[in-house]
């Protein structure tokens, strides 16, 4: 009876884990300083509403787009090194044991074990073995594009969704405090929960999030200030 243990990695988590921490933390900042700029310009509560809302649908699909697009591209990348490296390994299987026992002598393995560990190798699965250990290519971080757009866009809308809300509830003139406190705070949380997930240190994740959040936030606030409409 075998007794194998199965082992989970964080970077298994790598694929849906970028895409929604991406999504959550685009839709947060980007929507928080969309409402933070509007307010401070003297925007009354209906535009900055109207304006917010629009801001998390196009958010939204941006995010699904540019994923999609990105990600697939990454993929046609990988299928075309693969496609590659299946000929090759047609055309030319000695020579590509010769090379994966070079690279093993590289990683540290002696003359003799490498090309031992090649020839095992090939002879069980050398597509594989080249995949993995030319290529760096393997199931688990293979680009899927479907999967970062849903993941991104649904993230976005989770995260945009509170500062919106915010606006739903607050009054006009306490919507730059509030929406400002509540965003960093909502990605400090987004930070510590990714970085927990990631198996990273917490406290790193939380203050790299912030303070791209805070920056973002200061800066809207002040393009706001400068062409109040209030004032015009």
């Amino acid at each position: 009876m075998s007794n194998q243990l199965k082992e989970n990695h964080y970077i298994t988590r790598i694929g849906w884990m970028r895409a929604s921490v991406l999504g959550a933390n685009d839709g947060i900042v980007s929507t928080a300083s969309l409402i933070v700029g509007g307010a401070a310009s003297g925007a009354n509560q209906p535009t900055i509403l109207i304006a917010s809302v629009a801001g998390l649908v196009a958010g939204a699909m941006s995010m699904a787009a540019g994923e999609y697009v990105s990600v697939s591209s990454q993929a046609d990348i990988e299928k075309a090194d693969l496609e590659r490296e299946r000929i090759e390994l047609e055309e030319d299987f000695e020579g590509e044991t010769e090379e994966l026992k070079q690279i093993y002598i590289n990683r540290g393995l002696s003359e003799n074990l490498a090309n031992e560990v090649a020839k095992e190798l090939m002879e069980h699965d050398a597509f594989g073995a080249h995949a993995r250990d030319e290529l760096n290519i393997v199931e688990h971080t293979q680009a899927n594009p479907m999967q970062a757009a849903l993941f991104s866009a649904i993230s976005f809308i989770v995260g945009a969704g509170f500062p919106v809300l915010v606006v739903l509830f607050a009054e006009l003139n306490q919507i730059i405090a509030i929406v400002s406190i509540t965003s960093i705070l909502f990605l400090a949380i987004l930070g510590g929960v990714a970085a927990y997930v990631g198996g990273a240190n917490i406290w790193k994740g939380v203050y790299r999030v912030t303070f791209w959040g805070v920056v973002a936030l200061v800066i809207t606030a002040g393009i706001g200030y400068l062409f109040d409409i209030a004032m015009a």
